[in-house]
């Protein structure tokens, strides 16, 4: 039967010996001893009544009322799931342009609570436009009913959190697209055109979810018909490292178009890192090769990075030469990096990676692959008729695969080669 709305007195915080917080998480679960209404309405007559609600469960659904917006806001605790709003309450600040004000107010009031309008019958016109504005619902007041009140209520909430969820969702996703966008777009598109050398790249960063590392890579084809390629490692995988190495790229880039090559041009990138870098500490080191215009000869640049591997017919697959290696950029200010000339030959593969693909630890200890287990994968991988790209996810599915599962450093591999079997 109808029973009187119960008035329940705000109690101000320091009475209850807490804050009343907003709630952090969606409303509408329904805790232990049910769902909780609020009631905001104004009734000096006291003519109001509420009938008695039950929850789905059949627990009686709490009801406490306030008279004004202020006694609203202290009384909109933890455990409120949904609230009753009086479209005739007088709207704060007395604007009475807007009709509906008051549930404007509401609702930045309570972003993440259910809300129902409750209004005259004859105001059907308003009771659309208040679901319109936020609303999940509207009642009319001369037709408050148990079962209607109490199924408004449950629906109510479960709307509010269902549009809760899909907005987190679409929110989530479209923060997810932009930083995807974002990232694809820092990756570099090789520079090739003209040239007869193949090119193929397998890159995977170590965070959790990012499609860009501290790990980079490039390859362009400058006027003079050279093929120029590098591979860095910048430490750390954060963000900030991730962003560095792009700096790097570009750069690198930039300057080799502008005619730099072996000592000048690392000797200026490492002018780059130390500008750019947010800590002293952080280095990142190199591969760069240049390619000569008829593919038979390279120079060759180490900044304390792993020495390429190349495979030619009939040879066992070898690293280059890496005794005369400078160190990593930003470790000593005024380092040297020789160049080194290297005979390629008329056919060839050029493996060019980072540390990711040889740290990657065999089994359940602490033995790591190593240049040497690297090298012996992959003669065994080119020996079983794997090349270009088949061959580069080959051998990183396997440095996966010894690991026991995804790796936790950045990783990337690119591939120049010239004559021979195609990818």
């Amino acid at each position: 039967m109808p029973v009187p709305i119960p008035r329940q007195r705000a109690v101000p915080a320091a009475e209850s010996g807490q804050a009343q917080a907003m709630p952090a998480q969606p409303t509408g679960t329904e805790i232990n001893g049910g769902l909780t209404l609020l009631v905001i309405e104004d009734d000096p007559a006291e003519a109001l009544t509420m009938p008695e609600l039950l929850d789905a469960a059949g627990k009686a659904i709490r009801i406490r009322t306030a008279r004004n917006l202020t006694e609203a806001e202290r009384l909109l605790t933890d455990d409120v799931h949904c609230i009753l709003l009086d479209l005739a309450l007088p709207a704060p600040g007395g604007d009475t342009d807007d009709e509906l004000a008051t549930l404007r107010h509401v609702l930045r009031l309570a972003p993440r609570h259910a809300v129902l309008a409750l209004t005259a019958s004859g105001d059907i016109d308003l009771a659309g436009e208040a679901v319109r504005v936020g609303a999940q619902d509207y009642l009319f007041r001369e037709e408050l009913d148990a079962r209607l009140l109490s199924r408004a209520i449950r629906y109510a909430v479960e709307r509010k959190r269902a549009d809760i969820a899909q907005r987190q969702l679409t929110e989530s996703k479209l923060h997810a697209q932009e930083n995807a966008r974002l990232e694809r777009g820092l990756l570099p598109t090789p520079l090739l055109d003209g040239s007869q050398l193949r090119f193929a790249a397998r890159y995977r960063p170590g965070r959790s979810r990012a499609l860009l590392g501290g790990d980079f890579y490039d390859t362009v084809r400058t006027p003079d018909g050279t093929v120029h390629a590098m591979i860095g490692d910048v430490c750390g995988h954060g963000p900030d490292e991730a962003a560095l190495g792009v700096e790097l790229r570009i750069a690198w880039r930039a300057l080799t178009f502008a005619g730099l090559c072996g000592d000048e041009l690392l000797s200026t990138l490492q002018q780059v890192l130390e500008h750019e870098r947010p800590d002293e500490e952080i280095f990142a080191t190199l591969c760069t090769i240049d390619i000569s215009p008829d593919g038979r000869r390279a120079g060759l640049c180490l900044a304390g990075h792993p020495s390429p591997l190349i495979t030619r017919p009939g040879r066992p697959a070898e690293l280059l030469p890496y005794e005369n290696g400078g160190p990593a950029l930003g470790l000593l200010p005024r380092a040297r990096w020789p160049r080194q000339q290297v005979e390629l030959g008329g056919e060839w593969s050029l493996m060019l990676y980072t540390d990711g693909l040889i740290e990657g630890r065999i089994g359940q200890g602490n033995q790591r692959l190593g240049q040497d287990g690297m090298v012996e994968m992959v003669r065994r991988q080119i020996a079983d008729g794997l090349h270009g790209e088949e061959l580069l996810e080959a051998a990183v599915s396997e440095v996966r695969e010894l690991n026991g599962g995804e790796l936790t450093d950045d990783v990337a591999v690119l591939l120049l080669d010239r004559g021979g079997r195609g990818r």
